[in-house]
């Protein structure tokens, strides 16, 4: 990487902080997802312990390790390690659509993209510093979503039941395999869209359709279908990540500059 290649990332990168709209975006999913939803799930079974029975037979369906007992604790430690990492899979998703939608289609909103065409790169270079901003802005708001949640299930845990519940091996696989392939996928995409869409909000019309196999690996969680194993999450990533490598180096090869100047 060269400094006019990090010069773009950096700029990139400080242009989501500068835009409300687009920085408000890019928070939404995360504290909903990672605070609120952790926070109110554990307060209403605490509080309201009818709700919790009608989850105990569904908590049957899956491995949950012995809790001494506490039915409490197993409901927590099945949001933690069952349902909460599907959940999580939407975020580096979302964040890294609000970065690349704004990619190239931002430029030629702010009437900079021929200005950024005459830099001395080429158009290789400047899709790949494009591709990296996003990725390091998706990886931020992974890792600072996933430490939130932590803090929140972990306090909760502790002031209820007098332990701490905590991640199973799940976790690992997801933060440093899947969360990682699964963006660099979303972040090709939708920098492609960028490219050919007259607004940003074209492009991250895109996003939507990539929810969707999450959609149905939550579904087929809750029906019983399909249990998410920590083996199938390795097979998961492993087949994400030849996707990515496969669609990265494709996407960069066939990227021309008419693709952005038709438009």
């Amino acid at each position: 990487m060269n400094t006019q290649m990090a010069a773009i990332i950096k700029k990139d990168m400080q242009s989501i902080t500068c835009n409300k709209r687009m920085f408000t975006t890019l928070l939404v999913v995360p504290i909903v997802l990672t605070i609120f939803l952790p926070f109110v799930f554990i307060l209403s079974i605490y509080f309201v312990p009818e709700e919790g029975k009608e989850l105990l037979a569904l908590l049957e369906m899956f491995p949950i390790p012995v809790q001494s007992g506490s039915s409490l604790k197993s409901i927590i430690w099945f949001m933690l390690n069952i349902l909460l990492p599907v959940f999580f899979l939407i975020i580096p998703i979302m964040a890294s659509s609000v970065m690349s939608a704004a990619s190239f289609v931002g430029e030629k909103e702010k009437r900079t993209l021929e200005t950024l065409l005459y830099c001395p790169l080429s158009l290789k270079q400047i899709f790949r510093a494009k591709v990296i901003a996003s990725f390091l802005i998706s990886m931020l708001v992974s890792a600072i979503s996933f430490t939130s949640m932590l803090i929140v299930i972990e306090t909760l845990s502790y002031a209820i039941t007098g332990s701490f519940t905590f991640p199973d091996a799940k976790w690992f696989f997801i933060l440093f395999l899947i969360a990682p392939t699964i963006s660099l996928i979303a972040i090709t995409l939708i920098v492609q869209m960028s490219a050919r869409a007259q607004s940003i909000e074209d492009a991250q019309q895109g996003a939507v359709f990539l929810l969707i196999p999450v959609l149905l690996l939550l579904i087929g969680q809750f029906t019983g279908i399909l249990f998410i194993s920590t083996w199938l999450l390795l097979v998961i990533g492993i087949l994400c990540a030849l996707a990515a490598g496969l669609l990265l180096k494709k996407s960069m090869n066939h990227f021309q500059y008419e693709t952005l100047l038709k438009n």
